[in-house]
C-alpha cells in the first residue's frame, strides 16, 4: 500500500508524530495498510461516493479508502495530535481529503457531503454504539448513509447481527435488523493493533433498506424492546404489564404467547406487538 500512494508505513507516521495511542479516547491503531485496505473494499465500490470516517488515527484505513477510490473522504478526528499526519495524507490525494477536527457526536457531517454517502470506520471503542444507535434513528428514513461498514469490539458486533434464542440478542439486533441487513465481513485478532486490546474485533456491513422490514412505529417499537429486554429473563407478560392492562390480550392478538421471553421473539413478532399497542 506504501507505495500505490508514496507515503511512509504507519509505524514510521506514528513515531514521527509522536502518536501514543490515548485509552480515554479508544485508541487502537491498525498498522497493516492491507489490512485497511482490505476493510475498504467491503464498502464495496466507492468510485461514485463520498465517504465518512470516524476516528481515522494515523490515517491507515484513510489511505486504503482513497487507494480504493473513494470519490472523497471526510475525515472526522477529536485528537489534534494526528491532524499533522492526516494533513500527508490529504497532500497525496489532492481535493479527496476533508479532515475534521472535532467530536464525531456533535459534528453534523451529512451536510458536508454529497449523495450517494457511505460510512466506513474504525470506529473509537468509547462511542462506537452510539454513533451506531444514531445512524440507525435518524428523524427521517431512508437516512443520508446508503451503507456502514464498521469495526467494533467483537461482542458488540455479534450483539448487531445476533438471531432469537442466543445470549447476544437484544434490542441492538432489533435496531440494526428492521432497517438494515447487518452480516459479519471480517475478524481481527488483537495483534493486528497497536496497542493490543484485550478482545477480538470484528467489521459490520449494513446496507439500509429503503422501509423498515415490518411496519411498526418507531417509538413504541423501541419502548416494547426496552421494557422487554430490561427484564429479559422474565415472561412478557410481567416485564410488559406497564404498557397495557390487557398486555396479555394483546400479546395473543400478535401472535405471541404471554409466557414468552423477550429473548424468543423474533423482530416480526415485535413489530406486530407495537401495531397491537399501538391501536
Amino acid at each position: 500500500m506504501a507505495t500505490i500512494d508514496g507515503l511512509p508505513p504507519l509505524r514510521d507516521v506514528i513515531r514521527d508524530h509522536e502518536l501514543v495511542a490515548k485509552k480515554q479516547l479508544g485508541q487502537n491503531f491498525l498498522l497493516d495498510l492491507n489490512l485497511t485496505a482490505k476493510i475498504a473494499r467491503q464498502a464495496g465500490d466507492l468510485t461514485a461516493c463520498d465517504v465518512l470516517e470516524v476516528g481515522p488515527g494515523p490515517g491507515g484505513l484513510t489511505r486504503g479508502l482513497l487507494a480504493e477510490g473513494a470519490r472523497r473522504v471526510l475525515a472526522v478526528e477529536k485528537d489534534a495530535r494526528c491532524l499533522p499526519a492526516l494533513a500527508e495524507v490529504a497532500d497525496a490525494y489532492p481535493g479527496r481529503l476533508e479532515v475534521i477536527n472535532g467530536d464525531a457526536l456533535e459534528v453534523d457531517a451529512p451536510a458536508m457531503l454529497n449523495a450517494p454517502i457511505r460510512v466506513v470506520a474504525n470506529l473509537p471503542y468509547n462511542v462506537g454504539t452510539e454513533l451506531l444507535v444514531r445512524w440507525l434513528t435518524p428523524k427521517q428514513w431512508p437516512p443520508f448513509w446508503e451503507s456502514l461498514t464498521l469495526m467494533f469490539q467483537k461482542e458488540v458486533a455479534e450483539r448487531i447481527v445476533a438471531k432469537p434464542g442466543s445470549k447476544a440478542y437484544g434490542r441492538l439486533a432489533l435496531l440494526a435488523q428492521w432497517r438494515a441487513d447487518a452480516k459479519i465481513v471480517l475478524t481481527l485478532p488483537p495483534e493486528a493493533f497497536t496497542p493490543p486490546p484485550k478482545i477480538h474485533s470484528a467489521v459490520v456491513h449494513l446496507t439500509r433498506l429503503d422501509q423498515p422490514r415490518f411496519p411498526a412505529d418507531a417509538a413504541i417499537l423501541s419502548r416494547i424492546t426496552a421494557m422487554g429486554f430490561n427484564q429479559r429473563r422474565k415472561m412478557l407478560r410481567s416485564s410488559l404489564k406497564g404498557l397495557a392492562p390487557d398486555i396479555e390480550d394483546r400479546l395473543r392478538a400478535a401472535g405471541i404467547a404471554p409466557t414468552a421471553r423477550a429473548e424468543e421473539i423474533p423482530l416480526e413478532g415485535f413489530c406486530a406487538l407495537a401495531r397491537e399497542i399501538a391501536k
